[in-house]
């Protein structure tokens, strides 16, 4: 919409088709299995680059591509959370030192600096946002319950942001408006809680009996390595940048009107 002509990369061939039909130009693209089509994207015309892609093991596979462009007003990285490492749940905002806990933020925080660079030394209009846990309708705790995955895991005191989809896209929407290169911001919602929380009141929502909480210790022995770099953090993310200097009203500024929303659509 918007007379935006819109093209883009997928991980499967089987997203290809839904999108086309919605007047999108779609390729496959997986960082693990090399290019399959990246370079026929028409890099060198676009205005607005946004980049979702996680770096591989060999970094960042997509900030070389935008060096093409030559009528570039904005582009996006969507970065993480993650890079600010463990603050034992002291408040983070975008001046905080970069302190990565894990391997897997710690390329992220790599492939920040190579955008970063971007901008600084190729003068290109490079913006960053740093995400919590994305959560929307298809990819939230109402999914993880018909999964049977939705435990209420116990660890006083551990708290994470979160994001609505519909308020990343507001946030980049924002951006796109009122470009500001080199900038970082953090794309969260207001409320830091414990995850204990948020499957208790999707438990609520559904009318279920919740289950016991399970102690994180008993937990943590059938963790997988990845699951548990998920817990190595505790911090508080601030949003103040992303609200005031975009202007931006959260549609869903806790975790409650999130999942409210996300059940409706469910009914």
């Amino acid at each position: 919409g918007n007379g935006w002509k819109v093209s883009g990369s997928v991980r499967e061939s089987s997203q290809i088709p839904k999108l086309r039909e919605e007047g999108m130009n779609a390729f496959v693209f997986d960082s693990q299995e090399g290019d399959q089509g990246i370079s026929e994207l028409p890099l060198s015309d676009a205005t607005h680059v946004l980049s979702t892609v996680p770096p591989g093991l060999d970094g960042d596979p997509i900030s070389d591509l935008v060096k093409t462009c030559r009528h570039i007003s904005w582009i996006g990285y969507l970065s993480t959370t993650g890079v600010y490492g463990n603050t034992d749940g002291k408040v983070v905002d975008e001046t905080s030192p970069i302190n990565p806990s894990s391997p897997r933020s710690k390329r992220r925080a790599d492939a920040e600096s190579k955008w970063r660079a971007l901008f600084a030394q190729d003068a290109l209009p490079v913006h960053t946002f740093r995400l919590p846990g994305i959560y929307g309708p298809g990819r939230s705790v109402f999914e993880s319950y018909q999964d049977n995955r939705l435990r209420r895991v116990e660890k006083p005191g551990h708290v994470f942001n979160r994001i609505h989809v519909d308020d990343i896209v507001q946030a980049l929407e924002a951006s796109m408006n009122k470009p500001n290169p080199g900038a970082v911001y953090n794309v969260c919602d207001d409320l830091p809680i414990e995850p204990s929380e948020v499957a208790t009141y999707a438990y609520e929502l559904m009318e279920i009996k919740p289950p016991a909480h399970i102690p994180f210790e008993e937990l943590v022995k059938t963790m997988s390595p990845m699951a548990l770099t998920f817990w190595q953090d505790n911090r508080c993310v601030s949003n103040e940048r992303m609200k005031s200097e975009l202007g931006i009203t959260l549609r869903y500024p806790d975790y409650k009107s999130g999942l409210k929303a996300i059940f409706k659509l469910l009914r």
